[in-house]
């Protein structure tokens, strides 16, 4: 049986001396296009597609291999008997290894100011029909879409002239999840455009960034995905200047801390374990701010994550140093802050752009069966329609503590109580069955300097029972969303102790 391969890519890494390879073990090497120019102009002898199916490239390129001459090679199976009568009746010659990569769509659509022709000619159909055609038939034709693969493709036909059975497989296997991936990528394009946001059908596509050692627990397998075209504010997107890999929680924990660094635009400094916030500091200077997150809780912060929203100096590498902590996320870090730091052997810097922290993506949790999406919650104090229910109006200060502490405490586990003055957090409650139990917590921790600080609930009192002690505790403004069939007892019991609350209207539940 005559050879052939069929070569057309769009990524010509590693391409030519593929084909070269393959010319010399005998094989005529199909090709189109620009991929046909490039191989000829470097010495590999080409065979035109339109030579084999007879027809000329029409529609700008739009068709050229999409005809039997060139599907009847890829899909005809090689030991039916009917198959081969029919190949001889039409005469078409079988293809038995074929090289394809797509349209770079991905690429065309990652620029910013692209336009919509462009991004749709950049879908790719006669690609994309090739891989299936040769994955289908796997059992007869290697199909290579990653240049990664050339080496090992080119060592099996050289030592017993094809590929094994496992080995096509395996790609077969790859190209399916290339095809699929690239597929979502147009779908979720073109829904885009639509301005559908729930569509009948979701398709997610996300590359793996790479493997973990285990999950939450050593018993846990676990492996990081990024999502291609994702924000460029995220740890899929950091990049990792020291330290041993992250793991599983570190990655989870690594999130929720950027997560809650980007809601301020002055200084400040997060730390966070087990995915709530333990400080959150704010100052004129990054040093400032975090030593207000470091003095909100000085026990909880060891061994945790602190994410930054300033370069990291010298003064602040200085403190950073002198904590046991798992990672320290920032924009960047001065030369002398990294090399304060890297004498720390095991700890983690990170370096994330800070550019896209107003850019939505949609939230997926998954779930036994399924998955559930929805938008991010971007809804701060700015938004809200902020009533007093109160007899007396927050002061200037308890107005900044409120709005620092509804910043922070949408990003704590319900039932979710942060105490904050106007630049850290003091106490943080999290996670409880009841809200006065998570009021307790968080009031507990704050001890004497809740007097005069301010206190966020992240939904409404069901009851005046958390007002009653916060007051207790010395706290003088309340901000909560509001909604209780029982509001006017919370807010009657606010007026007995002269504190001063106001409803937001909207709650910031968190599981």
């Amino acid at each position: 049986m005559a050879k052939r391969a069929l070569i057309s890519v769009s990524d010509k890494s590693g391409i030519l001396e593929f084909a070269k390879e393959l010319e010399q073990l005998g094989y005529e090497i199909l090709s189109t296009g620009g991929t046909k120019s490039f191989l000829e102009q470097n010495g590999v002898a080409i065979t035109s597609v339109d030579q084999v199916t007879n027809f000329p490239e029409i529609l700008d390129g739009r068709v050229k291999t999409l005809n039997p001459m060139i599907h009847g090679g890829l899909l005809a199976k090689h030991d039916d008997p009917s198959h081969q009568a029919q190949l001889e009746e039409h005469k078409i010659t079988p293809i038995q290894v074929v090289c394809v990569n797509l349209y770079p769509f991905r690429e065309t659509i990652s620029k910013p100011d692209v336009e919509f022709e462009d991004a749709i000619e950049n879908i790719d159909i006669g690609g994309p029909s090739m891989l299936r055609s040769a994955a289908k038939n796997h059992q007869y034709v290697t199909v290579v879409t990653d240049a990664s693969d050339y080496e090992e493709v080119l060592g099996q036909l050289k030592e017993t002239g094809e590929t094994t059975i496992e080995t096509r497989r395996r790609l077969a296997a790859k190209v399916f999840r290339h095809t699929a991936a690239y597929d979502a990528l147009i779908a979720s394009y073109m829904t885009d455009l639509t301005g559908e946001e729930f569509p009948e059908l979701l398709t997610l596509t996300y590359e793996r960034k790479q493997a973990l050692r285990y999950g939450e627990n050593p018993h846990q397998k676990a492996a990081f995905y990024k999502r291609p075209l994702g924000s460029d504010f995220s740890i899929a997107s950091a990049t990792q200047l020291h330290g041993k890999e992250l793991s599983y929680n570190n990655i989870q924990d690594a999130n929720a801390a950027i997560q809650i660094v980007k809601e301020f635009e002055v200084p400040a400094a997060v730390a966070v374990k087990h995915m709530n916030p333990c400080g959150v500091g704010t100052g004129n200077t990054i040093s400032d701010a975090f030593n207000k997150a470091y003095e909100a809780d000085s026990t909880s912060i060891f061994g945790g994550i602190v994410a930054l929203n300033r370069e990291v100096d010298a003064a602040t590498a200085k403190v950073l140093a002198g904590i046991f902590l798992e990672i320290i996320i920032a924009p960047s870090f001065s030369e002398d802050a990294i090399a304060m730091l890297t004498a720390k052997k095991n700890i983690r810097l990170l370096t994330i752009s800070y550019e896209q922290t107003k850019k939505d993506v949609w939230n997926t949790v998954s779930v036994e069966g399924g998955l559930l999406v929805q938008s991010p919650d971007t809804f701060g104090l700015k938004d809200a329609d902020v009533k007093v229910v109160t007899d007396r109006e927050p002061s200037p200060e308890e107005w900044k503590a409120l709005e620092l502490g509804w910043s922070v405490v949408k990003h704590v586990k319900s039932n979710a109580i942060v105490v904050s003055t106007e630049d850290m957090t003091i106490g943080v409650g999290a996670g409880q069955m009841n809200r006065v139990g998570s009021a307790k917590i968080a009031l507990e921790q704050a001890g004497e300097r809740a007097k005069g600080a301010g206190l966020a609930s992240d939904a409404f009192f069901p009851m005046n029972d958390t007002v009653e002690v916060a007051a207790k505790a010395g706290i003088t403004a309340i901000i909560q969303t509001g909604g209780s069939v029982k509001d006017q007892d919370s807010i009657d019991k606010a007026n007995e102790y002269g504190i001063a609350m106001v409803f937001t209207g909207v709650r910031h539940f968190k599981h």
